[in-house]
């Protein structure tokens, strides 16, 4: 009998483990979607910016 509680608490610590890990491995994931997306707008923000202001003057 023991070892059948043993047994079950393993699993729901091992569930909670991987509850744990899954969502922090996620979070990190939406944190570099993020950060990707932020990028490419900026990218594209300065692009329209620059030619909107005369863009770069070859003297």
């Amino acid at each position: 009998m023991k070892n059948g509680i043993w047994t079950v608490l393993g699993v729901i610590g091992a569930v909670v483990v991987a509850w744990l890990l899954v969502d922090v491995v996620f979070s990190l994931v939406w944190l570099l979607a993020k950060l990707l997306v932020v990028a490419l707008v900026a990218v594209v923000v300065f692009v329209l910016l620059r030619n909107a202001l005369g863009g770069s003057r070859d003297d």
